[in-house]
């Protein structure tokens, strides 16, 4: 988790960013908090490029995470299931709080409450993944952590090492076991 505001601005979702910003090497995953503000020319998401869509809000818990490998498929399918992780996680913290997951993207209620997307460099596959923590600003209807009581700090950093327990046991149960004829 960073502990400076960093803006996100799409420039981000690139390779090696967290290598330039954060140091790490390799498959990681880094947090930080600050607004949000997508231009056109930075979306990747070409639905949203065609509609015009605005991604927007004043503060964020951002996620950024690549991996080095190249099956774009493979990493939609870690997004989705940081996004699950994530409903879990608020649905644990938050109570009665009515957590919903619709693909890639988390409601409370019909509240927006984060943003998504998932794309490939010429070495990588690469996820962002955005919370609204104070969604002023958003273009849609939309809630935050701050709403909901959530300490945006804790929440990345259990979320994150969640994450990294269920990939290291998805790649145990992948060498556990034996092929068939």
């Amino acid at each position: 988790m960073a502990d400076h505001e960093i803006a996100y601005t799409g420039e981000q979702l690139r390779s090696h960013w967290i290598l330039d910003t954060f140091g790490q090497f390799g498959d990681a995953i880094c947090a930080f908090l600050g607004p949000c503000d997508v231009a056109t020319a930075h979306l990747v998401d070409l639905a949203d490029v065609r509609q015009g869509a605005i991604i927007r809000a004043r503060q964020m818990l951002h996620f950024v995470a690549e991996w080095f490998d190249a099956d774009l498929e493979r990493a939609i399918l870690r997004q989705r299931l940081l996004v699950a992780l994530a409903a879990d996680l608020l649905r644990e913290s938050c109570g009665e709080v009515d957590v919903r997951r619709r693909g890639d993207d988390l409601y409370v209620g019909e509240r927006k409450l984060s943003v998504s997307i998932a794309t490939a460099s010429a070495v990588s596959t690469l996820v962002h993944f955005g919370v609204n923590v104070d969604p002023q600003g958003a273009p849609v209807n939309a809630v935050g952590l701050r709403e909901l009581g959530v300490d945006p700090r804790a929440f990345a950093r259990e979320l994150m090492g969640r994450l990294v327990t269920e990939l290291e046991e998805v790649r145990k149960a992948r060498v556990k076991v034996r092929g068939v004829p």
